[in-house]
Order: structure tokens, then C-alpha cells, then sequence
């Protein structure tokens, strides 16, 4: 069996359109993200774009460069498909989870080439096609209003709205929306920004609005609120920064804190998603995934896990639209979905990825 010879990482500069805000202090303004290539010693070439987020994960591009380089050491020399020997590495290694997501990925494309096909050959889909969402940032509305018009136009019809902690200006902002684009569904992202003694106020007021769920509305820590929260059924609890890994799901389950699990797969790779995939879909919650602000080719890489049959709500596939430029072909949208008929046929484009890099 081939043996993983070598890991390289790239450092890629993509500029934004517009900055993407969300939360107490977090902004975004382009694309410093890493490519990672795993070599295997027949030739074969996995990749996965791995996106540092300082205020998230507290990862850097130094830090992921680091952490690859310590990862790389450890992999090199073993097995391709002795996935137990890779888990068994990045385990030894806690946090620095997009650095560990991005090398699973890349772990299982390479995998593939060496068996002769391509990433999508490994993970069937369960179904044909996903609706698609977008991440509408913190913006005045005239940007913001510009944004959805934009994605729109690009086939868009499921917005994500970050929100909170100004209950009046969401509720004019969402109106603004719906007023807009009534054929748009929309949901919110309070990204924690709420509190115990605020949140059923906000929720039934966005409830009241025609939203369809909200995401991490409390503080991570404030578990016993959020239990509390849901059992109130006001609107749908969406999971994200709560669970970002298999212990935090398990965690999150046994509480019963959630209603749906927005799985990045940019940091829980092909591997651990596969998992939590299966986790929740067991435990009767609804699933959707996330891209965590990737260019096109991480996007395409985290639509394909999309197609995994538990996964049944709209998934933030759509980021890259925000990208000014990207390496990698990705389908237009059809109505708001996006099909596996289309996806599969997207390929990376190194030529035009070596334009980016640092």
C-alpha cells in the first residue's frame, strides 16, 4: 500500500468584496487561508484549504504552518489506509482543530487518487440535491441589502443573518430582507451574544418575524440556560460553536441542548463529520453543514459531505461568491439548490491557484 511521502502547505492571499462581520469583534476581509497537499510515495496528491480563525479557534496562519509541520512528522512513513495510525496522530494533539480537519481531508483525496477515483467516489450521496445558504454579515443596509441582492441573483434563497444584541435594529433589518426578497427563507446567527435573562424575548420576537431557527443565541458556558432555552420550543436551536467536536456533540446530546448541528467540516475534517453526521441523525436532530468562509474549493470539497443522507437543512455553501476570485469551479445554484450531477464535475485548478499564493 503507498505510504504518505510528504505534506506541504501553501499559504493563498483571495481579497473580499466586502468584509464579513459577526459577533462582539470579529471582522474578516479576505481569505488568508493554507492549502495543504498530501504526497503519497505512488504519486498520488490529496488537498484541503485549511482557514485560520484567530477569534474562533485561536489559530493563525503561523500557527496552522506549525502545526502541520508537527502533524507532517508524524504522518510521513505511515500507510494511507491505516486511518486508525492517522487518528491515532492527530488525537495526541489537542485543539488546533482546522489544521487537524484540513489534513483529514486531504488524507481521504489522497486515499481516493491512490485507489484510482476521486473524493466524491468515497462518500455517496444519500440524496440528490441540497438547498443552499448564505452568511449575511454585520453591515449597514445599504451593503447588506446590496449582499443579499447579489447572492440572490446568484441563485440564492436561504439567508443566515447574523444578529444581536440590538433587538430593534435585527427586527428592521429582517423586515428590510423580507420586504426585499419575499422569496428568501431566512435564520439567525446571535453568534452568543445574548442572555439568560434576554433570550426568550429575542427568540419569540424573531419567531414573530418568520425566521426559521437561530444559532448559538447564549454563551457556549451556559449550558444549563441553553437546555433550559430549548425545552421553552420558542424556535429551533442550531449548535455550532457548542460542538465543535465529537466530545462536545456528545455532550451537547446527552443535555439535549440543540434542534439542528451545523457541522464545518473545515474543522472536524471527513473523518470526525462522518461521525457527528451519524451522531445526530441517530439522535433524531436535523443536520446542516457549514463552510466556514472557504474559497470555492473548500466549499466544494464540504458540499460533498453535504449530500450525506442525515443531512436534510440548507448548508453555507455559498461564501465563496463573496470571494473576488477563486481555483476552482463550483456549480450555479438552481433555484436555490445546488445537485450532485453538477458538483462532481468540478476539478482544481493548480494554474490558477498559484496566482494566490504567498
Amino acid at each position: 500500500m503507498p505510504i504518505i511521502k510528504r505534506v506541504t502547505p501553501h499559504p493563498f492571499h483571495i481579497p473580499l468584496k466586502g468584509a464579513l462581520r459577526w459577533g462582539k469583534s470579529s471582522e474578516l476581509a479576505a481569505l488568508d487561508h493554507v492549502l495543504v497537499e498530501v504526497e503519497l510515495s505512488d504519486g498520488s496528491l490529496g488537498r484541503a484549504e485549511i482557514p485560520p480563525r484567530p477569534t474562533i479557534y485561536g489559530e493563525t496562519v503561523g500557527t496552522v504552518l506549525a502545526a502541520v509541520d508537527y502533524l507532517a512528522s508524524r504522518l510521513v512513513g505511515l500507510d494511507i489506509e491505516d486511518a486508525w495510525a492517522h487518528r491515532k496522530v492527530f488525537d495526541a494533539f489537542p485543539a488546533n482543530l482546522t489544521a487537524k480537519g484540513g489534513l483529514d481531508i486531504a488524507l481521504w483525496e489522497a486515499r481516493a487518487k491512490s485507489q484510482g477515483k476521486e473524493l466524491y467516489q468515497l462518500l455517496p450521496p444519500g440524496h440528490q440535491r441540497v438547498r443552499v445558504s448564505y452568511i449575511l454579515g454585520i453591515a449597514d443596509t445599504e451593503e447588506m441589502l446590496a449582499d443579499a441582492a447579489y447572492v440572490y441573483a446568484m441563485g440564492v434563497r436561504v439567508l443566515k443573518v447574523k444578529v444581536g444584541p440590538g433587538l430593534e435594529g435585527d427586527l428592521e433589518k429582517i423586515a428590510m430582507i423580507k420586504n426585499r426578497f419575499p422569496e428568501i427563507d431566512l435564520y439567525a446567527d446571535a453568534n452568543e451574544t445574548l442572555g439568560a435573562d434576554n433570550a426568550e424575548k429575542y427568540l419569540t420576537a424573531w419567531r414573530d418575524a418568520g425566521l426559521m431557527y437561530v444559532e448559538e443565541p447564549l454563551p457556549v458556558e451556559q449550558v444549563s440556560a441553553r437546555k433550559k432555552l430549548r425545552q421553552a420550543g420558542i424556535l429551533p436551536l442550531i449548535a455550532d460553536d457548542s460542538a465543535f467536536t465529537i466530545r462536545d456533540l456528545q455532550r451537547e446530546l446527552e443535555l439535549d441542548t440543540f434542534d439542528v448541528l451545523n457541522i464545518k467540516p473545515a474543522r472536524s475534517g471527513v473523518s470526525w463529520s462522518l461521525e457527528m453526521i451519524s451522531l445526530a441523525g441517530a439522535a433524531g436532530k436535523k443536520v446542516m453543514l457549514g463552510s466556514q468562509a472557504l474559497s470555492s474549493f473548500g466549499a466544494y470539497q464540504t458540499a460533498l459531505l453535504s449530500f450525506q443522507g442525515p443531512v436534510t437543512e440548507p448548508c453555507e455553501l455559498s461564501f465563496h461568491l463573496k470571494a473576488e476570485e477563486g481555483f476552482h469551479g463550483f456549480p450555479e445554484l438552481k433555484a436555490g439548490f445546488l445537485y450532485w450531477e453538477d458538483l462532481v464535475k468540478c476539478r482544481f485548478d493548480r494554474a490558477n491557484f498559484e496566482r494566490f499564493v504567498l
